[in-house]
């Protein structure tokens, strides 16, 4: 069950990037041509897109991990006290897994309108 989960999610990731990948082809390829009317719609869908599985990714990556450390950190902190601060700080280093996709959402949701 648990190699199942993390095979799972390795696939998502690698789609995601994929994914992120082929936007980005889509924009440079775009970018040389010139943008008249199907052409940059679908390059705005294909960038949209990504964007869209890049969070969802990253948000449901880091809400299992968040999960999972955090229910660890507090039966630790329950256990010792003293680990309550190493604990937080590993909490927010899963954290900022999700907050790194939504800079690159960000980043991809900008190329749209340029």
């Amino acid at each position: 069950m648990r190699n199942g989960l993390w095979i799972a999610a390795a696939a998502l990731l690698l789609l995601a990037t994929a994914g992120s990948a082929a936007a980005e082809t889509a924009a440079a390829e775009a970018e040389t041509e010139p943008a008249v009317g199907f052409v940059s719609m679908y390059r705005a869908i294909g960038l949209a897109a990504a964007a869209a599985f890049t969070m969802a990714i990253s948000v449901l990556g880091a809400g299992y991990a968040v999960g999972r450390i955090g229910s660890a950190a507090l039966g630790a902190a329950a256990e010792k006290p003293e680990l309550l601060t190493r604990s937080v700080l590993l909490v927010a280093l899963a954290e900022g897994l999700a907050v790194l996709g939504f800079l690159i959402a960000l980043l991809l949701v900008q190329k749209i309108g340029g």
